[in-house]
This record gives C-alpha cells, structure tokens and sequence, in this order.
C-alpha cells in the first residue's frame, strides 16, 4: 500500500506527519500534478491528482494544473509509517564543496528526494540535519535509489539554473560502473535505442519503443571480463550520451547482458512487484546475487556553473562490488 493511501482504520485515526517539497528551478512552468508525479513514481496522475486536492498545504488552494515555480514549497499530508531502512549520514560523503557546488558520493539505498515511502531518509534531508534547515543543495540530476555514486547539487538559484542547462545542452559527461551478467562479444560496443515511459507490468519502468521513444544512446566498453560460481560476468565503463530514465540498465538488458541485481529488467519482469510487496522469494534472491543493481557512477566532467571552467569529480567502486569483483 502506498503511504499516501488510507488504512482501513479511515484516515481520522491515522497519524500524520507533513512531507515538504521545495521546486528545483528545472522544473519551472511544469504543471504541479506532472511535477508531484516525477517526484511519486509509483502514484498514478489520478491519484497525485486526489492527494492534490485533499492534502496539499499551502498558503492558498493550488490546483493540479498550477505552474509551479522555482522555490515553491508546500507540503503533502501523508500517514505516518516506519520508513525503510537506509545508510546512515556519515555514508553520504561530500566530496566537494564551495560557495556555488556541492559535489556528493551517495551511498546505494539512499534515495535522492522524498517519496510516498521516504521522507527523512533522504538525501536532501541528511543535508538538511547536517547543515541546518537554511543550507541550500538542489540535486542537479537524478540517481536511482539503489544505485551508487556522484550526485551534483547547486547552491543557489544561479547555479542550479546554471547545471540545469549544462545537463540539457550536454556539457555534462557522465561515466558508470556496471557489473553484467555474462561475456560481451566485443570490448567495445553502442546501443542506440529510443527509450520511452512505462511497461505493462510495471508504471514507473521503461520500454525500448521505436514510435514513441526519445532518442536514447550509450557507449559500452568491458573493463574486465569474470566468472564467479560458474557464471560468466563483465564489468562495464558505461557513456551515456543521453540522460533517459533507466537509460544504462535497460540499453544493457537489450545487449543481452542485464545489470546484476536488477529487479525491474533482469531474470524476471516479476521480480520488482514481488520485491515492493516484500515477497521475493529466496530462489530470485540467488539469480539476482545482489541485493541491490550493480550500477555506480563513477566520474563527472562539467562546466563549474561560477567559473565555467572544466572540473572533474571521481568516485570509488563501493565495497560490495569489488567484493562481487574478487570472485
């Protein structure tokens, strides 16, 4: 059930504890529902729609079709629930910081901004605990919950507006770990393939679609090339050439080899409902080896949004996949 959604108990009986959601400036002019949607994958554009209505604070009513604006904040009225686990803050390490930049190595199962199911256990808000409610770092790009690695904030209004553009007119240049399953024929390889929104099974995947996908490509090259318990494995340098949702993991599972640890496009299209129900079995645990997706991003090259000069940001393979590496 998702945390927006009442018990049977009836909603009068629910604690409640109010999520706060301030509007970066890239989604300035997107209409609220669109944004609250990005923001809550897993609700339905009806339901963000409901919850917009019924439990949206403000200063004044906002509607769904309401442009938002950079800084807006406002808060959704959600029931109280024990939130999953996370890393603690002192895994979210900060590997540079100055006056316009933030530049942070986020640990895997750290979401980036609030969700139906995340609220404290953010990225945004360990900040926020860290410095103080008045510290300012808006996450510049997404990284998924369970992936690791560089995650690039702005620390004013000019400066996210600044990133914001360097990402659209491809000025950032991005580079991704990956661990796969099997051995890539060929060391180096690229996969052009239109990317668009939304499978049958899953609402918040994405499907390879030659009509009415966006322009999708990423450069591969085999780092090493593994076996471990009989099985064959590759580690990739991923070049994602553009910034599609899902992009590296699902261009992976089109060459043939899925991400280790992949729940949405690995062994079984299955396996990502089962595990948000929490009823994955032990069998998919042993196919998927890792409890997580093997992905991690590894180095950023970008215009300092100040200077305009080149900088260069590396982050290292986390434990759990030079382990899975050794075998």
């Amino acid at each position: 059930m998702e945390e927006f959604e009442e018990d049977d108990a009836g909603p009068s009986e629910l604690q409640t504890v109010l999520v706060r959601y301030t509007v970066e400036p890239n989604y300035a002019g997107w209409r609220l529902d669109k944004y609250l949607c990005e923001k809550i994958r897993r609700l339905s554009r009806t339901r963000v729609q409901e919850i917009i209505e019924n439990d949206l604070v403000f200063e004044r009513k906002l509607k769904a079709s309401t442009a938002v604006w950079p800084g807006l904040s406002f808060e959704l009225r959600r029931a109280m629930r024990d939130e999953p686990v996370v890393p603690p803050p002192e895994a979210l390490v900060e590997l540079f910081r100055d006056e316009a930049l933030l530049v942070l190595n986020k640990p895997a199962g750290l979401p980036i901004h609030p969700t139906a199911r995340y609220h404290a256990g953010t990225l945004v808000e360990q900040l926020k605990v860290r410095h103080g409610p008045g510290f300012r770092a808006d996450p510049a790009h997404r990284l998924d919950r369970e992936t690791s690695g560089l995650v690039v904030c702005g620390r004013t209004l000019e400066a996210c507006q600044r990133l914001m553009k360097s990402f659209m007119h491809g000025e950032v240049h991005k580079q991704y770990l990956a661990i796969v399953e099997g051995h890539p024929k060929d060391d180096a390889f690229v996969i052009d393939a239109p990317i668009a929104e939304g499978t049958a099974l899953i609402r918040i995947a994405v499907r390879i679609d030659a009509v009415e996908g966006k322009p999708a490509r990423t450069r591969f090259e085999v780092e090493r090339r593994f076996t471990r318990d009989g099985a064959n494995f590759a580690l990739l340098r991923c070049f994602p050439e553009t910034g599609r949702q899902h992009q590296i993991r699902i261009h992976a599972q089109l060459a043939g080899h899925p991400l280790v640890g992949d729940k949405m496009y690995g062994p079984d299209p299955g396996y990502f409902d089962r595990f948000s129900k929490h009823a994955l079995e032990p069998e998919a645990w042993e196919k998927l080896r890792l409890p997580r997706q093997a992905l991690h991003a590894a180095a950023l090259e970008l215009p300092h949004p100040t200077t305009r000069a080149r900088v260069r940001f590396e982050a290292p393979l986390t434990p759990d996949l030079t382990d899975f590496l050794r075998a």
